[in-house]
């Protein structure tokens, strides 16, 4: 009896363990991979190309964060850079943005940074100053940099 047992365990086990073992060895068709959108594509990439201002704000972004950290560690902050003086020629992305208001707020901004270099015992103040110049303007034109620009903020 163990014999026909064994006997069928073992007629069962190839009988189905082949018949997976034949599945399993059948071609499978492989569908081809189909490029993606952008291989399709016949427009080459542009890279952005920042304008003169964009470039300037980004410089004088930098610079006021140097400024920041030697006014917290009480280390000098030398002085006005003449470069920032370019707010009032630099060419924009979108020249129509150069307008009245810009221009003004320009103006302010150029104002409170002066004032910060030439003012060493209210520097905290007078830089917190310059950033709100900076928000003033780009409430009305670009806000995108806001929650970057409050980041220089001194905590007073």
């Amino acid at each position: 009896m163990k014999k026909r047992i064994t006997f069928a365990v073992v007629l069962s086990f190839l009988f189905f363990g082949s018949s997976a073992i034949l599945v399993s060895c059948q071609k499978k068709e492989v569908k081809k991979e189909e490029p993606c959108p952008a291989e399709k594509s016949e427009k080459k990439l542009e890279m952005y190309q920042m304008s003169e201002m964009a470039a300037l704000m980004e410089q004088m972004y930098v610079d006021n964060q140097r400024v920041k950290a030697n006014i917290k560690k009480g280390e000098a902050i030398g002085k006005f850079p003449e470069h920032y003086q370019k707010i009032f020629s630099s060419k924009f992305t979108d020249e129509s943005d150069n307008d009245e208001f810009f221009k003004e707020k320009a103006a302010d901004y150029i104002a409170a940074q002066k004032l910060l270099y030439t003012d060493p015992n209210n520097q905290r103040k007078n830089f917190n100053a310059a950033v709100d110049a900076c928000i003033a303007c780009h409430m009305e034109k670009c806000g995108g940099p806001i929650p970057k620009i409050k980041k220089l903020y001194l905590k007073e």
